[in-house]
């Protein structure tokens, strides 16, 4: 089956990357959120992302626009995914959205359509459960931001077919990503590394062992990690991190995944990252500062 049209639910940070990067290699894609004001900020982030490129010299102003014009944005989940041949879900990672998100598109969606989630930790088999074709139900897990970063993990569910897994290959070798093959476990490959070491770092900012601003700079040079863990948090957003940390839990009932006691509190008063304002440095001003924990 070609893929010409993809439907990507959600337009925040991960949506509207999907969407970008979707339109850029030729899709016809309409993203679908529940306000107008989402549609409208994530339309304006894809033109500024792509000018960044135009900036560069990596891409024409011809090419911004066609790509901005493959990209329709919708407030109706009808409307989004009733001629898509492929349907991307980037709602937040709650167990319970995904499976209503994913039972109103199951009566929605045409009956070829392959489903793909971008969770970055829910199970893939308990999510294509809830439709009549769990053998098209895919995990499809994007990594931020986007449209830099080159990896797309394949999850497989009980009963995702490899013809869906091939498909998924295709369309992800078309958008200029590399692929890995995972068999549903929690966290598939790498948030499994990724949560407990940003966790452990959040830990050890907890206990006073450092500062953010030094625990960052350690991990950056001693490890080589492009960006230290605590700007990774703040960038993936705290309360992703904690659904993610308490799904663990629940999954493996093994306490090493527990969530710190800083990154709940830190979640209650709001201060969930980039998106926000506010993580563990302060996004006020011209440059990121670092918070005094």
């Amino acid at each position: 089956m070609e893929i010409k049209k993809i439907a990507v639910l959600g337009a925040g940070q991960m949506g509207n990357g999907i969407a970008h990067v979707c339109a850029q290699a030729g899709y016809q894609v309409k993203m679908r959120d529940i306000e107008q004001k989402f549609i409208d900020k994530a339309m304006d982030t894809i033109r500024k992302n792509l000018e960044r490129g135009l900036k560069k010299g990596k891409i024409t102003e011809e090419e911004v626009e066609e790509t901005v014009g493959r990209v329709e944005g919708t407030l109706s989940l009808d409307d989004a995914v009733k001629d898509a041949d492929l349907v991307i879900e980037a709602v937040p990672e709650i167990v319970d959205l995904k499976l209503k998100t994913w039972k109103e598109v199951d009566e929605k969606a045409p009956e070829h359509a392959i489903l793909a989630s971008n969770t970055s930790s829910i199970s893939i088999t308990q999510m294509a459960s809830v439709t009549k074709t769990p053998e098209r139900f895919v995990g499809m897990h994007f990594f931020n931001p986007v449209p830099v970063m080159k990896l797309v993990e394949i999850i497989k569910g009980a009963a995702t077919s490899d013809e869906t897994v091939d498909a998924i290959e295709q369309v992800s070798e078309k958008l200029g990503k590399e692929t890995v093959l995972v068999n549903e476990a929690p966290g598939f490959a790498v948030n499994r590394l990724l949560v407990p070491a940003i966790n452990e770092a959040i830990f050890a900012i907890q206990e006073g062992v450092a500062t953010v601003e030094d625990m960052d700079k350690a991990i950056k040079l001693g490890l080589n990690w492009p960006m230290g863990p605590l700007t990774l948090a703040d960038f993936v957003g705290l309360d992703t991190l904690l659904y993610i940390s308490d799904y663990f839990v629940e999954e493996f009932k093994d306490s090493k995944y527990r969530a710190p006691a800083l990154l709940r509190k830190m979640v209650r008063a709001g201060w969930v990252g980039r998106k926000a304002g506010k993580g563990f440095y302060d996004y006020s001003g011209e440059k990121p500062e670092p918070l005094t924990f």
